[in-house]
């Protein structure tokens, strides 16, 4: 176990830091090498990792691609503006419009899509409607939130969604429909919660003049128009692969390659440049952290965790539920979101108790927002903020976190119940 967790800290701590601007998929990757020479994990592991995360590393892929193209056409910028005009210069108004902007991205494209895409966009416009620091700062860290907490509806909202439904073969919408109410809980809460702690930094009135049209951001009016039309055929593709019990990527790279091809051909993007600028760094670290991970499950981490799951579950189905998704909020938060779910899932898969698993989901995503580090989608957020010169320190961001966090976690838990 010694081992096991030193690689495993070492790895992390060199992802968070980044020293001269080391990728966190080299990092991970090398602690997966670093792993397999000292004997914590085996060729066949590695097979196993590869088995449980392929259709998750291939969905993302996809999804990004989608993401990107639609970001590049000005899609998710059209989204924004017209947000902001609906609050009608209200600045709570605007602030809630926001947050289920967000929710909206971050379930259909994904909570990374929503850090990466998202984050950027919406701090140009505040930065155009000439917000003070504190209000930039309280919508950044309510919309950094949301990306997490509204990433619970749809099996390809999260990579932890997708790895825990193939792990115990849930179907997409056996899955949407038991995280449905979780999930308006989740945002509603969220939303709630987060004005109650920011409300003070939020302006009454904001002068929503000083943005431009919607329509005049747009590159390809078309295409932006066809892109509608696409999101809801693509959609539905889900509901036939459930039919036919297909595995999700098939879908969500596919569509994000075949609308890739569309914008070519429309002359909106160029396939080479959008594939060499994707985030391919979020794949190597997907894969190499999993493998990392499955180390400590190979020196005991998950008998552990069996044994306290066993404990809980004797206190009836309330208890069993809040408990396991309080574990794994605070083990994500400790040691991030993507290695926690596999080693719940592994121990959860010795518990007869399928609700666990969705426990185990809720408290991955919500639960890393205690801590900077928490799950992917906050480390990438951090990065893209600190690009755009502004720089959340880890208690300033753990202050917020650790209060916000557990009651919104603990409401949602409920409402699995």
């Amino acid at each position: 176990m010694f081992l096991a967790s030193l690689i495993f800290i070492t790895t992390l701590v060199f992802v968070i830091w980044q020293p001269k601007g080391l990728s966190i998929g080299t990092t991970a990757v090398t602690g997966a090498i670093v792993a397999l020479v000292f004997g914590v994990v085996n060729f066949d592991d590695i097979l196993v990792v590869t088995n449980i995360v392929w259709d998750a590393t291939l969905a993302f892929i996809g999804i990004i691609l989608l993401s990107m193209v639609l970001d590049e056409i000005g899609f998710f910028e059209w989204c924004a503006i017209k947000m902001v005009k609906l609050s009608k210069g209200n600045g709570h108004l605007m602030f809630v419009y926001s947050l289920l902007l967000g929710s909206f991205v971050s379930a259909l494209f994904a909570n990374d899509g929503a850090a990466l895409i998202l984050t950027p966009i919406l701090l140009a416009k505040m930065r155009i409607l000439r917000l003070n620091t504190k209000t930039i700062l309280a919508f950044l860290l309510a919309g950094g939130f949301i990306s997490d907490s509204a990433s619970l509806p749809f099996v390809f909202s999260n990579l932890t969604n997708i790895v825990t439904v193939n792990y115990f073969d849930l179907g997409f919408i056996e899955y949407m429909v038991t995280m449905s109410t979780p999930f308006v809980v989740s945002v509603i809460v969220s939303i709630l919660v987060l004005w109650i702690f920011l409300r003070k930094d939020i302006p009454k009135s904001i002068d929503i003049s000083l943005l431009p049209n919607e329509d005049s951001v747009l590159k390809n009016r078309k295409l932006f128009r066809f892109s509608w039309f696409f999101l809801v055929f693509l959609f539905s593709s889900y509901f036939i692969g459930d039919y036919y019990h297909l595995p999700i990527s098939i879908f969500a790279l596919g569509g994000g390659i075949i609308f890739l091809l569309i914008a070519s051909y429309m002359k909106s993007a160029k396939v080479w440049l959008t594939i060499k600028t994707a985030p391919w760094q979020i794949v190597w670290f997907s894969i190499g952290l999993y493998i990392v991970v499955y180390g400590l499950k190979n020196a005991g981490l998950t008998n552990y965790l069996v044994i306290i799951l066993q404990e809980i579950t004797k206190y009836g189905d309330t208890i069993a539920i809040v408990g396991t998704g309080f574990i794994s909020a605070i083990l994500s938060a400790i040691m991030n979101n993507m290695p926690t779910i596999m080693i719940m899932d592994i121990s959860i898969s010795e518990i007869n108790n399928q609700a666990l698993a969705y426990a185990n989901i809720i408290g991955a995503n919500l639960g890393p927002k205690m801590t900077p580090f928490g799950s992917l989608a906050t480390l990438l957020w951090l990065h893209v903020l600190e690009k755009k010169g502004i720089k959340i320190g880890f208690w300033d961001y753990s202050k917020f976190g650790l209060i916000v966090t557990p009651i919104v976690l603990f409401i949602v838990l409920l409402s699995l119940v």
